[in-house]
């Protein structure tokens, strides 16, 4: 069995913890990426994020706005919508009830 997690459990993730990301700045899709390998999402396959983000930007959850780089093209920075921040405090409490239920199950497997 390999170390890498399942692709749809890591897409609920993933989109949960880019909402917690930009409720603490505004970033743009490379940056984020960084900011997600800094806290060991270190497995994410190129071209994942960018998918992502359009999806939580079709469900309006975030919005993007193009700005001027100072060192190349214009960047798209994103940003929570007020819908995408009632469903960041939803994620928050699903995933502290799932993270609670899953520590207790293997707690008491060992």
């Amino acid at each position: 069995m390999d170390n890498k997690i399942n692709s749809q459990m890591l897409k609920g993730i993933l989109s949960g913890s880019i909402l917690l990301l930009l409720y603490q700045e505004e970033l743009y899709g490379y940056k984020l990426s960084e900011k997600l390998t800094k806290f060991g999402f270190t497995d994410i396959p190129k071209g994942t994020i960018y998918p992502l983000l359009l999806s939580l930007e079709k469900k309006e959850l975030i919005k993007g706005t193009l700005r001027d780089s100072d060192t190349g093209p214009k960047r798209k920075y994103y940003s929570l919508t007020e819908k995408g921040l009632i469903e960041k405090n939803e994620f928050t409490v699903q995933w502290n009830k799932l993270k609670e239920s899953v520590d207790n199950l293997v707690e008491g497997s060992e």
